[in-house]
């Protein structure tokens, strides 16, 4: 009974401790603005933006409030990061199974690249590929095609785009029985196969069946433009490319350090069974693996989230670009500006680290 109440007085004093500390905080804030005739106010939020936002997901003009301009530069942010995030994981698993191949070659180029990317700074290599890769382009006119609907040029890639009531109802359709069998796993008796082997197949069989039922929007040249499809714009090319490259190295690692963290009896196992290496690998080796990876992969997640804010430097319309610097020029609330600034990144990270956790634990339980 002691050590509970000693315990309990212990943390009562951390929690003192941390009101007294965020009280000072907001009392020398508060005085601080007082003293220059100004007070904390987030109505700024309703007035008129008047600047234009260059690539968007959703609506936009300049008639807008500066609160949609939040919401817009949020999209953007979310967008890049879960590309970057698609592409780095894929990136880091290819390059991990290149390390553990076995083939000098393929082990030595994947050694390489790593040690190259991972002692280089993340924001030289988002603006290399930028000026370097991007900016070298050809114009308009000379883009590099691929299968007669695909182009790349100075100004960004240029794709078709999908439409249709079909492909609509096709992909939603897909989406929810992923996510109804994800759910009724053990129920549907399929506990014994790993959702990781599965799902994402019959994802992709949805949206191929989709695509092939889809209304396709090809980009035309008209003049000086292309007209039509979706253009996906340099800086953000720029950023997922430089930023998903070089944080697939670091996953890399984490890859090939949970892979030989299990058992070697493991794969004689899946051999003595009569599977390929190629499926001993992803049907008993890497469902293990992913127990010891996710909680370090989900430091890899978080800090891709964050580091989409080096987009600024190549003018890519995220938050740090349009919120943090033009509303902030504009509106003079800098207090406010970073307020809303930090509340997003940090709710998103914590939605982000909540889901991975509990991915986390429903994997420990399956281990149990």
């Amino acid at each position: 009974m002691h050590a509970r109440l000693k315990a309990w007085a212990w943390q009562g004093a951390a929690v003192l401790a941390v009101a007294l500390l965020a009280t000072w905080f907001a009392h020398n804030l508060s005085a601080n603005l007082a003293a220059r005739g100004m007070e904390v106010d987030f109505s700024f939020l309703a007035a008129r933006a008047g600047f234009d936002i260059p690539f968007r997901l959703v609506e936009w003009d300049s008639s807008y409030p500066y609160g949609w301009a939040l919401y817009v530069s949020g999209v953007n942010t979310l967008l890049a990061s879960a590309l970057i995030i698609v592409l780095a994981s894929a990136l880091g698993l290819l390059l991990a199974l290149m390390r553990l191949s076995g083939n000098p070659l393929a082990a030595g180029t994947a050694r390489a690249v790593i040690e190259l990317v991972r002692n280089t700074p993340q924001l030289v290599q988002i603006v290399f590929v930028y000026v370097a890769v991007l900016q070298v382009l050809p114009p308009m006119r000379n883009s590099i095609t691929w299968f007669g609907g695909i182009f790349l040029n100075v100004r960004g890639l240029y794709l078709p785009s999908p439409s249709g009531t079909a492909y609509n109802w096709i992909l939603a359709a897909t989406v929810v029985a992923v996510l109804a069998a994800a759910l009724l796993w053990r129920r549907l008796g399929l506990a014994a196969v790993p959702r990781l082997v599965v799902l994402p197949p019959v994802l992709l069989l949805g949206a191929v069946l989709a695509g092939f039922n889809a209304a396709w929007e090809y980009p035309v040249l008209r003049g000086f433009n292309f007209v039509g499809g979706t253009r996906v714009p340099p800086e953000l090319l720029a950023l997922v490319l430089g930023l998903g490259i070089y944080t697939s190295v670091f996953i890399a690692e984490i890859i090939r350090a949970a892979i030989a963290g299990i058992h070697r009896g493991q794969a004689e196992a899946a051999r003595s069974l009569g599977l390929t290496a190629h499926q001993s690998m992803f049907l008993v080796i890497l469902p293990q693996a992913l127990r010891i990876l996710i909680p370090p992969l989900t430091s890899q997640y978080l800090n891709i989230i964050k580091s989409t804010t080096l987009g600024a430097a190549i003018a890519y319309p995220e938050i740090l670009q349009i919120f943090a610097r033009t509303v902030l020029n504009q509106s003079g609330r800098a207090v406010e500006v970073m307020t809303l600034v930090l509340g997003v990144f940090l709710v998103v990270n914590l939605l982000t680290s909540a889901a991975m956790n509990a991915w986390n634990r429903r994997l420990m339980l399956q281990g149990r």
